[in-house]
């Protein structure tokens, strides 16, 4: 099984690169952040993605997510849900029936915090707690997303450690620990745990995305039985001109 994600920065802006992009690597799960789009406003050439269930979850203009599963991971539709902590287009779930424990999976896009630092907590906090209702069901579940934290300081290029930024303060990176405290695993880390390049974001200047001088904000966090069948994760700094690159996982079954 693939799972991918990506902070596309407008999906209107990327169309050509997202529809190559899923031709080349046919995830079988694909999350979307930062859409910018309201789903009426989602080009037909894209609105329904041959072979994959789709949902499109955003406004005009800001924010937004995007989710769709390969039907032949899911022959039937998934069940498509966004919970009540959900504001600003920012989730959406899918449960997808398997042998065994149901697999959810989910798009998210936490806020920067730049504008409203107090929102992007409670948003985290929720994530958290989102998370510990689907560990105490039995089933698995896969986070995927923008969660504008770089979780330690290997996350961040050296010349940009600072723990006075948003996205690397104390109480943000205690808030992404509870969050993963809850049953789940970053991916990343579990098969790369001392990668110091590993980043998935480059502020969009001075060639820095070309000299990888970047954070790690993306992440894919899966339940630990999952995730223990992890094989690759790759953050693809070539694709796209979004300044997040697309990151992959894979899992044996």
């Amino acid at each position: 099984m693939k799972i991918a994600t990506w902070n596309v920065n407008g999906i209107r802006k990327r169309q050509a690169e997202f529809t190559d992009w899923i031709a080349r690597e046919r995830p079988d799960v694909v999350c979307l952040q930062e859409i910018k789009a309201a789903p009426e406003q989602i080009p037909a050439e894209i609105a329904e993605l041959d072979g994959y269930w789709c949902y499109w979850h955003g406004g005009k203009g800001y924010s937004g997510v995007g989710l769709h599963v390969a039907r032949s991971l899911s022959p039937e539709r998934p069940a498509f849900s966004h919970p009540p902590f959900d504001h600003e287009t920012r989730i959406v779930t899918a449960e997808i029936p398997r042998a065994g424990a149901p697999l959810a999976v989910a798009s998210v896009y936490v806020p920067n915090g730049g504008k409203d630092f107090g929102a992007k907590l409670r948003f985290l906090e929720a994530l958290a707690d989102y998370a510990a209702a689907f560990r105490a069901t039995g089933a698995a579940l896969v986070l995927c997303g923008d969660l504008n934290v770089a979780r330690t300081e290997i996350d961040v290029h050296p010349r940009d450690r600072n723990p006075r930024a948003i996205g690397q303060l104390p109480q943000e990176r205690a808030l992404i620990e509870a969050l993963i405290g809850h049953g789940l695993s970053d991916v990343a880390r579990r098969l790369h745990p001392d990668d110091q390049q590993l980043y998935t974001w480059w502020a969009p200047w001075r060639n820095l995305r070309q000299r990888n001088l970047g954070w790690r904000i993306d992440y894919v966090l899966a339940s630990e039985a999952l995730a223990a069948r992890a094989v690759s994760f790759a953050s693809a700094r070539e694709i796209g001109t979004s300044d997040h690159a697309p990151v992959t996982v894979e899992f044996d079954g």
